[in-house]
């Protein structure tokens, strides 16, 4: 394994004159599907422990969330047609002869994910499932069976992470999951859980163009959607203003939006997200591993969504790149941005990948030298204690998206 650490002198994120950062909130489709998927993985993972002692070859990291159809109405509108939640990709299904329920597994853990988080989806009328797992190939599933300490990579990838983050970065998060929050839920019922953020920082000043589903049923007129949409968009504003010290903040909400055209002119949906009508989903499309979509960053092609736990990279380096890079900047005194590249070798033990790269960002007059050894020596602790932070991937204590 090759460790390069390095100093660079590009400008931080957050002195750059133009940040744009995007974040899909729970309802959103392309989160609904790295979600799910991620959930099912959990589980899959889970029930080989308790029946075989160790997690078996799976990645279900190729699901789809096909939009349904509905028709929308002042007081509550109708579902016509349902979702459709396509799972894919591989999985074990036996073992010496003894089969494991996979589709069922599948199936049931959407379905409590769907009731868990999506308020007024009724995951039994609502969607359907098909399921197009199969085994997977035989190359590909005798990683799980060789000894070691440490499994093999089962792929060649490459992953980044950063830290810190921004203050715009910090502030999508925040906002997303304060709209999607029980008590402004309680506050603001008639909105939906999909939402989306687009913010933009120009120099000190903060816009967030916000995608919001509305409820129906909520909802008796015209009037009424455009005056909660304005509460709604004040009591965001507040929001952001009470927790960030931007020169300017803009809000603005569902911009498509047009008075006196009717349904056509309202975001509103049938089950607080549009994919009961207007949009698919699909793994991989949604938010990076630390929750976001960072423009100016560098960031991993790679879903982790699905994937299994302990021997696929496309997970496991995507989130230890962050999670490397997050203790380095906590641990290591006098640096401004880190960031960590961690590329794989298919077949190559995981504590071993076939480059591991750092590079920081140094706070003025602080000596590389001061800061070489102490960031080497976390990188080498992370990497050698690689199968507790698999373990904890499979228990689902990290979150993937």
């Amino acid at each position: 394994m090759t460790i390069r650490i390095s100093e660079s002198h590009q400008v931080p994120v957050a002195e750059q004159p133009l940040e744009i950062v995007e974040r899909k909130g729970v309802g959103h489709p392309d989160h609904i599907c790295d979600a799910i998927m991620n959930e099912v993985s959990v589980a899959l993972s889970k029930e080989y422990l308790k029946r075989y002692g160790a997690v078996l070859h799976h990645n279900i990291d190729k699901g789809l969330l096909a939009a349904g159809e509905v028709r929308r109405r002042f007081g509550g509108g109708e579902v016509k047609r349902p979702m459709l939640m396509v799972f894919g990709d591989r999985a074990t299904y036996d073992v010496d002869g003894k089969s494991l329920p996979v589709d069922e597994i599948a199936v049931s853990t959407a379905k409590k994910w769907f009731s868990k988080n999506l308020r007024f989806v009724d995951p039994d009328k609502h969607v359907r499932y098909q399921v197009e797992l199969s085994k997977g190939s035989e190359a590909l599933r005798d990683i799980f069976s060789r000894k070691g300490k440490y499994l093999g990579a089962n792929d060649t990838s490459a992953a980044v992470g950063y830290a810190p983050l921004t203050a715009t970065e910090q502030m999508v998060l925040q906002t997303e999951r304060f709209i999607n929050s029980p008590s402004f839920k309680k506050d603001f019922p008639e909105t939906g859980e999909d939402v989306k953020i687009m913010a933009s920082r120009e120099k000190e000043q903060l816009t967030l163009t916000v995608a919001l589903a509305f409820l129906d049923r909520f909802i008796e007129n015209e009037g009424q959607y455009f005056k909660r949409k304005a509460e709604v968009n004040e009591e965001v504003i507040q929001f952001v203003k009470n927790r960030s010290k931007f020169d300017g903040v803009n809000v603005a909400i569902n911009t498509l939006d047009k008075r006196g055209r009717g349904m056509g002119g309202m975001y509103l949906t049938v089950l607080g997200t549009s994919a009961d009508d207007g949009d698919g989903g699909q793994v991989g499309r949604g938010n990076r591993v630390n929750g976001l979509i960072p423009l100016n960053r560098p960031t991993c092609s790679e879903a982790a969504a699905g994937k299994n736990p302990v021997s696929h990279v496309g997970k496991i380096y995507n989130l230890l790149s962050y999670e490397i890079a997050q203790h380095v900047y906590q641990r290591v005194s006098g640096l401004r941005e880190v960031y960590v590249w961690l590329l794989s070798q298919i077949g190559r033990p995981i504590n071993d990948p076939k480059v591991a790269g750092v590079e920081m960002i140094l706070e003025k007059g602080v000596d590389y030298k001061s800061v070489f050894k102490p960031t080497l020596e976390i990188v080498k602790s992370e990497l050698n204690s690689i199968n507790d932070f698999t373990k904890s991937l499979t228990e689902g204590k990290i979150p993937v998206c």
